[in-house]
């Protein structure tokens, strides 16, 4: 049939060739063979070409048409013959389109990944069940670490911003840091009594300004690892101290009790007369 799909376009054709498509009524089993003869080892990179041995992989792809698509995926391992590496033997990923124990085709976890950041864990698991793509909420919350993980650490420039978070308030707080130049997030760290930061700061050695918050936690523990970097108040902040600097002089300076004089017409003279109106100041002002 000239209009016919072919599945076969979908995938890899360069590294997997297409058995047998079998399908069913609620789901679809497509069985795929490595045709590779080599294998590059993801730690050092080396060209390997003598084969451990094969297996076939049971993953799960996108959906077609509604219905479940399950790919049975005969892959070879090599043997990894560098003695400075310290993998022993590779499994085929196809330039990235199957990770190495994974459940689930690249494409599916990108977009099961992305479904996830946009809702919830629990509501994308909703929505690809209704999908006829079979995961959990759990696996969805392991997808993501596995995916943070991965990335790649942030490098920053000589200037940052630091301040708390609540993960949920009143209960959990974390600290944020902030590229003083681009203004994106590089580090979020667990709890804002310094800590984390001290260690964080031991990494990036070359900060030499961070805009911080009042807090003395954060001011402790960037004097302690970098002490010749300047610290800066932010703009917010430097507000505050000077609401609490003019408070507190009007409190010192201003008597408790002010009298103002009030002018108030005789009926009788028709002429004004001055009486005077005392006022407490608040203690709390």
């Amino acid at each position: 049939m000239p209009n016919a799909l072919a599945l076969n376009n979908f995938y890899p054709e360069k590294y997997l060739e297409m058995t047998e498509v079998i399908d069913e009524s609620d789901k679809i089993i497509i069985h795929l063979k490595s045709i590779t003869r080599v294998c590059e080892c993801p730690s050092c990179e080396t060209v390997l070409t003598k084969r451990h041995g094969t297996y076939t992989r049971k993953v799960q792809d996108l959906p077609i048409l509604g219905k479940n698509v399950q790919l049975h995926v005969m892959v070879r391992e090599y043997d990894c013959e560098s003695e400075e590496c310290s993998i022993k033997t590779v499994t085929e990923s196809f330039e990235g389109f199957l990770s190495p124990y994974g459940r689930m085709t690249q494409r599916c976890v990108d977009f099961v990944g992305m479904l996830a950041l946009e809702t919830s864990c629990e509501g994308a698991a909703r929505i690809c069940q209704s999908m006829n793509l079979k995961i959990s909420g759990d696996t969805i919350i392991r997808l993501l670490q596995r995916q943070y993980e991965l990335q790649e650490k942030l490098t920053c420039s000589s200037i940052v911003g630091v301040d708390d978070f609540a993960f949920k308030k009143r209960h959990k707080y974390g600290t944020i840091i902030v590229d003083g130049h681009t203004h994106k997030t590089i580090a979020i760290l667990e709890g804002r009594d310094g800590k984390t930061l001290k260690e964080w700061l031991r990494e990036n050695k070359h900060v030499r300004i961070v805009t911080r918050d009042r807090a003395s936690a954060y001011a402790s523990a960037i004097k302690e690892v970098l002490p010749d970097a300047m610290q800066i108040a932010d703009r917010f902040h430097l507000h505050q101290n000077l609401l609490e600097a003019v408070r507190s002089v009007l409190k010192s300076t201003l008597p408790v009790n002010i009298k103002i004089p009030k002018v108030v017409e005789n009926q009788e003279e028709k002429s004004p007369k001055v009486e005077t109106v005392e006022v407490e100041r608040k203690k709390n002002e």
